[in-house]
């Protein structure tokens, strides 16, 4: 939740709150319900608390009722609605709901899928924080796709979500540094990105991970080995 919002002591002055028709009180009920916080989880009571708060134009609560509906927690699952009700919360500047209908777009669920409008929308995220959001913008910085291709813009989006612990940002800027795209060469912070990306499960970071640590030890053993056959060849030379 945006740090500038309304708190209450409990949860039962929230609820009178909501009832007096408090937006963000509605909203704040819907959180407890939807995550079980001081009342017990139920999803279709999260739904109608959204909604009352969303009907309102709160763009936090639109953004809840948005996943509810791409989810389908509590309502059928529905990317039409839930497009809709990203696009409202977007259009007020929440970065969640930016990401969320980036995603829809470039999925192509609930609306035509339109690869420029999904950067659109990532941009305005990643421009306030949305750590995803900046992953994915990086990426298609990376790619080239609908954005002229640009490996340092994809390094500065990375870096911004590795930052965040972005755990596929953290191995793409690895990649980044261990190739020189878009940043000099530096095993090293590659392999500092690859250790950060490896600890949180990115199965391509351990990978990564394995074969730079098999190189170096093969690396390492190559003059020990290329020593030993010089000793054994003088060896059989002296024996001659």
């Amino acid at each position: 939740m945006p740090a500038n919002r309304k708190t209450w002591q409990s949860i039962d002055e929230t609820r009178a709150a909501a009832e007096e028709g408090d937006p963000e009180a509605q909203c704040y009920l819907g959180v407890a319900y939807q995550n079980g916080q001081g009342v017990q989880q139920d999803y279709q009571e999260a739904v109608k608390w959204f909604r009352r708060s969303a009907e309102q134009d709160d763009p936090v609560a639109q953004c809840y009722l948005g996943f509810c509906f791409q989810s389908g927690h509590g309502v059928p699952q529905e990317y039409g609605e839930a497009a809709k009700w990203f696009r409202e919360a977007a259009e007020q500047g929440d970065p969640a709901a930016q990401f969320n209908l980036g995603v829809l777009y470039e999925t192509g669920q609930g609306v035509p899928q339109n690869y420029a409008e999904a950067v659109k929308w990532y941009h305005a995220a990643a421009e306030q924080g949305e750590a995803q959001a900046q992953f994915n913008l990086g990426v298609f910085y990376e790619q080239g796709q609908v954005l002229p291709q640009d490996f340092t813009a994809a390094v500065n989006w990375y870096r911004r979500a590795a930052e965040q612990e972005v755990g596929p940002a953290q191995c793409n800027l690895g990649l980044c540094y261990q190739t020189g795209r878009g940043v000099e060469q530096d095993s090293r912070e590659a392999v500092k990105w690859f250790i950060r990306a490896a600890r949180q499960g990115d199965k391509t970071a351990q990978h990564n991970l394995g074969v730079h640590y098999a190189t170096l030890e093969a690396t390492e053993q190559a003059p020990t080995e290329a020593a030993a056959g010089a000793e054994e060849s003088a060896g059989e030379a002296q024996s001659q």
